[in-house]
């Protein structure tokens, strides 16, 4: 059953990033730079929240795509 499930996640991490890549090819990914990337924007989610900050906001936006791959390993 866990096999199942991990099995899963690393397909659709799979797809997020050929989505967000805008290619059909297998690309090579970092499990580790996306987990490190999702916890920085769920951290900057909850941030902005608590602040009452809004990223429709251009400079908010900006610094939400900035710092999203903060501590990741280079493409």
């Amino acid at each position: 059953m866990q096999a199942n499930a991990s099995l899963t996640a690393l397909n659709l991490l799979k797809l997020e990033d050929r989505r967000q890549k805008q290619t059909t090819q297998e690309t090579v990914i970092s499990i580790a730079s996306w987990k490190r990337k999702k916890f920085n924007q769920h951290l900057m989610l909850r941030l902005f929240g608590k602040l009452g900050l809004s990223r429709d906001c251009e400079k908010i936006a900006q610094l939400f795509d900035e710092f999203s791959d903060y501590g990741s390993i280079a493409a």
